[in-house]
């Protein structure tokens, strides 16, 4: 089975430059014609020069994705962030907003901050970005989300794999083989507090968090500079959750490996705020349902055109013949003792 062809035009494809200068212009900031586009799958991000010689960051947000209230909450979230002196980068406000529209997209501006990757290699870069995670939880904890869903079994995990089958999306050679693997990652998922509110031993403390807090997402800068060190970026999908979502992506290598980058993240997060041991039961489990959500995630963007040029690979029996690999993987990686720190 090869990849489905996109069958319509895409409102991404209506974002021109010049959409994105004009709706800039509406701001009263002016481009002075170097925009270049940063890499965001799900939104679409150009960095801008303007006029006055400031460079900035614009956000398209994809259509239909979130309400305008969900926008306002991740802007919020941010806000309140900046305010507590955590480095993460809000959306300026503009005419009294953050938010704006314009040729029918939702977006905001932010200002540029540069930098790169952290070396999570380093124990003194993991116990800084720690630190910075706690900072967040902090701020995250004050006060629930409204309008923003939770990163739960249900949301990531049960509605995906429904919804992957009702649409027929797994190939009918790989569909009941994947299926089951998947009912059997669900249920071990089933037996945690990701199987919702927390209801469910091992529990910890649900807060706002950042979502998506992969190394791609945090920018450093040299320390040697004022304001130099981590920079948070994208909240783009902040949820309701456990705090250790924003500490496992962080993790890689072998168990040795992830076990010290652990002990460097958590030495610098528990000096600013208690971390409950009891989630790191939660690793594995929050990895498979990631593991579900994106082949969800590819299926339902198939329509824009910037994804079957970047992966063409998806759909193809080989792909989900991969998926029946991994969830049988998850399923021992859940069945084993959680790493310690």
């Amino acid at each position: 089975m090869t990849s489905p062809a996109p069958t319509s035009v895409h409102p991404y494809e209506s974002l021109t430059p010049d959409v994105v200068l004009d709706a800039l212009a509406t701001l009263g900031l002016h481009g002075d014609g170097r925009l270049q586009a940063l890499s965001s799958y799900e939104n679409r991000v150009y960095q801008i020069h303007l006029e006055d010689r400031q460079v900035v960051v614009a956000k398209f947000y994809r259509p239909g994705r979130w309400s305008r209230e969900q926008i306002e909450e991740e802007h919020e979230f941010a806000a309140e962030l900046a305010a507590a002196e955590v480095p993460a980068v809000a959306p300026l406000v503009l005419d009294g907003a953050t938010l704006h529209h314009h040729a029918g997209f939702d977006f905001c501006v932010s200002p540029y901050r540069g930098g790169r990757p952290p070396e999570l290699d380093d124990f003194e870069v993991l116990e800084w970005i720690g630190r910075f995670l706690a900072r967040i939880h902090a701020v995250g904890a004050t006060k629930p989300f409204a309008h923003r869903p939770a990163l739960d079994l249900h949301a990531f995990g049960i509605a995906t794999r429904d919804w992957l089958l009702r649409n027929d999306k797994v190939p009918l050679d790989v569909q009941r083989e994947w299926e089951s693997a998947c009912n059997e990652a669900l249920q071990m998922i089933g037996a945690t507090a990701l199987a919702g509110a927390g209801a469910s031993p091992p529990s910890g403390t649900l807060l706002r968090v950042h979502g998506d807090c992969h190394p791609g997402n945090i920018l450093w800068t040299p320390t040697d500079r004022p304001g130099g060190g981590p920079h948070f970026v994208d909240l783009d999908d902040a949820r309701t959750c456990f705090a250790v979502q924003d500490l496992w992506m962080l993790l890689s290598g072998d168990r040795a490996q992830r076990t010290t980058q652990l002990s460097g993240l958590l030495d610098g997060y528990e000096q600013f705020r208690p971390f409950d041991r009891r989630e790191l039961a939660l690793i594995e489990p929050l990895r498979t349902l990631r593991l579900i959500h994106y082949s969800a995630w590819l299926a339902r963007r198939w329509e824009d055109p910037i994804f079957p040029i970047n992966f063409p690979w998806f759909g193809t029996s080989d792909y989900w013949k991969g998926q029946i690999q991994m969830l049988q993987d998850q399923c021992e990686a859940m069945a084993e003792e959680p790493i310690y720190a």
